[in-house]
Parts: structure tokens; C-alpha cells; sequence
């Protein structure tokens, strides 16, 4: 009789890192090592540099910046030690000019000695916590409200936010548990009245599928990373490359590493 196995789990993101560098890891989610900070990444030319980091600190609360690179330097820092950010993410996207011109396994082609790489926080950090809480939620669903963000330069867009459908009593659990990591989105932004954000219709989120809420669910809203793409795409720069969803940097910082309480 045969029997279907689930592949098995990295035991440390370096692990996983390796494989995904060699080009051997198949995109499997289910194997990511779990409890581990993830990181969306922004690489922009280094005339770009100084006001995107303007704009992420002024709108932390969806682009929170976990490490900023120096110019020409792949090497994540305190996030993964000794890695190269050119080759580690599964895929990338390629943009030229604000306009998404491909994607790629590796980008060290691409790579030049003017680009400076941002790590910002992902939401993703802290669904390992919601899930050791026993929170219920649906699959998250992103949307660009009509909320406006500080603008730096050309590095304006509206607020991006990630949707995740839950029940009263699973809401309140989430905004204690997400509250804990600010530096990866932190509580939500709103929940309830989509309308209160601009959003007129739910059913068509910007990436992925209409989600499904439960006569007894609320919409609840977290800031989302998306946002800084979405100013960066504004400011049109000749290159940039940033992570392709659902494929974040996996780092080795424990999750409970940037809990604040």
C-alpha cells in the first residue's frame, strides 16, 4: 500500500537558503523551517536609496525596515549571515522604469555595484505566532485602500493593506498577538467597514482569489509591505528587484527576536 508522505521541513534557514541558491528547492511552502523572521526585499539603485529610506521610515507601519544593505553589498547583515540576497529568494521580479518586466531565479546578472538592498518586515513573521495562538483565520488577501502614505520625492503610492478574514473572539486574539512585532506590521490597522478605508468591494483583492468570509466573520486589515513596491513602482526608477510573493527572504532571526513584549 502506498502511502503520500509530507516532504520534510528545513531544519534551519540556512538549509533551505542552500538549496534555494543551488536552484534544487521546488517552491514547497510546507518545508519552510517555521518560527523564522521573513523579510520582503526592495533592491534599488543607490540614487534611489536615500528616499526610499525617507519613505519607509516615515511609514513604518507597512514598510518597517529590518536591515538596509550598503551599496553593492548582497550580504543580508544581521539577517542571514554570510548569505547572498542575489541568489536566496525563489523568485524575483525585475522591474525597469516602474513597469514589471520579468522574473527571475538569481539576479546576480543584474546585480551592480550601486544597488542597495532593504529588508522590510513581513506579515508572514508573524503567522507562526497567530498559528501558536490558536488563532482561526482565513487566507490573507491584499488590497490597495485609499488611505494616502507619507511621500518622499517620487515615492508615493496609497497604503497596501493584507485582509484576513476571522471571528470576533479570533480578531481580538490576533491584535494582542500581532501587536507584540511593530516591526513587522504590529497590530492591524482597521477591521470591520472596509468602506472606512476606501475599499468598495472585497471580492476583488489586487493578488490572488475573492476570499470567503463566514456569516460570523469580520474583515480585519494589517499595513503590508506591498506598500513600498507600490512607491517604488511610482518613483520609476531604471532598475529595480524586488521579492515575488509568496517568496520572502527566510532569515535566521527567530520570530520571538523582534517581539517587543
Amino acid at each position: 500500500m502506498n502511502t503520500l508522505m509530507a516532504p520534510p521541513l528545513f531544519t534551519h534557514p540556512r538549509e533551505l537558503r542552500a538549496e534555494i541558491a543551488a536552484g534544487r528547492w521546488d517552491g514547497n511552502l510546507g518545508t519552510i523551517p517555521q518560527g523564522y523572521t521573513q523579510s520582503s526585499v526592495v533592491i534599488l539603485p543607490g540614487s534611489h536609496a536615500a528616499d526610499f529610506l525617507k519613505f519607509c521610515q516615515l511609514n513604518s507601519k507597512a514598510a518597517g525596515l529590518l536591515h538596509m544593505g550598503a551599496p553593492g553589498d548582497p550580504d543580508p547583515g544581521p539577517l542571514a549571515p554570510g548569505g547572498d540576497i542575489r541568489s536566496e529568494l525563489h523568485s524575483y521580479r525585475i522591474w525597469r522604469d516602474g513597469e514589471l518586466v520579468g522574473r527571475a531565479s538569481d539576479v546576480k546578472d543584474l546585480w551592480r555595484e550601486d544597488m542597495v538592498a532593504f529588508y522590510l518586515g513581513c506579515s508572514l513573521t508573524f503567522e507562526h505566532a497567530l498559528t501558536q495562538a490558536g488563532v482561526v483565520r482565513g487566507e490573507g488577501r491584499v488590497y490597495t485602500t485609499g488611505i494616502p502614505t507619507t511621500a518622499v520625492g517620487n515615492f508615493s503610492t496609497n497604503l497596501a493593506v493584507t485582509m484576513r478574514p476571522m471571528d470576533t473572539a479570533n480578531a481580538i486574539r490576533a491584535i494582542q498577538v500581532t501587536s507584540r512585532f511593530p516591526a513587522t506590521h504590529g497590530g492591524p490597522v482597521h477591521f470591520g467597514d472596509p468602506a472606512k478605508l476606501g475599499l468598495k468591494d472585497l471580492s476583488a483583492p489586487d493578488f490572488g482569489p475573492a476570499p470567503t468570509l463566514g456569516a460570523d466573520e469580520l474583515p480585519v486589515f494589517w499595513a503590508c509591505s506591498a506598500t513600498a513596491v507600490l512607491s517604488a513602482q511610482a518613483a520609476k526608477p531604471d532598475l529595480m528587484i524586488t521579492f515575488d510573493p509568496p517568496y520572502m527572504l527566510i532569515t535566521d532571526r527567530r520570530v520571538e527576536e523582534t517581539a517587543v513584549f
